[in-house]
């Protein structure tokens, strides 16, 4: 934990928050937190700074907050990501949250198995809880939104040709396509397969809605690999 991420509900007043649970257990046992030291702080969703230890107490550590510095900044990328399998899915999501994505969109292709749409990682937004561990790796605070497109056709002819207006829409593809451009400055949408990549029918519909199909190279990559790779790719990554 690099960061501790306070939600709402843990605050007393406009300065003080209660921290209870796992993140209490974090401080007192791993941390060994102190009265009087200070923690690198931010609100969920809000500004980042300072947390002092008021009170340790048997359940609970009371603190004071500072938050005077904004947010880290957002990566100007909007993903489009066939649905991978739910172990797979979690590893994403931290990757997802660390490198400052904060548009996900999780769709159905052909290659997907319908097994994936019950995972649990995906009821209750329990995704969350991996987005909020890449928060907390990253020192962010600002939670990614995810969203569920279960129907391939109706998303991509009806929906995506609005979410990728004034962006660079690439569809990363095994084939004799172009090789993804490096540097990008301008925000960019980004569509990446399952494994073994789209179909042609799918393919064809991503052309249609305005993407560029472009490759990552020669070498075949899991998606969690090739979702990292091409990312850091964009020439505002880690600036």
């Amino acid at each position: 934990m690099n960061i501790l991420i306070l939600k709402e509900n843990e605050k007393i007043s406009d300065e003080k928050f209660k921290i209870t649970g796992s993140k209490f257990l974090h401080l007192k046992n791993i941390l060994q937190v102190k009265v009087g030291q200070k923690i690198f702080t931010g609100e969920l969703d809000g500004l980042r700074g300072f947390a002092e230890v008021l009170e340790i107490n048997p359940t609970s550590i009371l603190v004071n907050v500072d938050l005077n510095q904004k947010p880290l900044e957002a990566l100007p990328i909007k993903l489009i990501l066939a649905l991978p399998r739910p172990k797979i899915l979690k590893r994403i999501l931290r990757n997802i949250s660390m490198l400052g994505v904060k548009e996900v969109y999780l769709i159905n292709t052909y290659k997907v198995e319908k097994s994936f749409w019950k995972s649990k990682v995906l009821v209750d937004k329990n995704y969350e809880t991996y987005f909020l561990q890449g928060l907390e790796q990253s020192r962010d605070t600002l939670m990614p939104r995810l969203y569920l497109k279960n129907r391939f056709k109706p998303f991509v002819e009806d929906e995506l040709p609005a979410i990728i207006k004034g962006s660079t829409a690439l569809a990363a593809h095994p084939g004799p396509h172009p090789v993804f451009p490096q540097g990008i400055r301008n925000p960019l949408t980004l569509a990446i397969g399952p494994e073994g990549g789209f179909t042609d029918y799918e393919i064809d519909k991503l052309i249609e809605a305005g993407f560029q199909v472009v490759q990552c190279g020669t070498r075949i990559l899991r998606v969690e690999t090739a979702l990292v790779s091409l990312l850091s790719q964009h020439g505002l990554f880690l600036q």
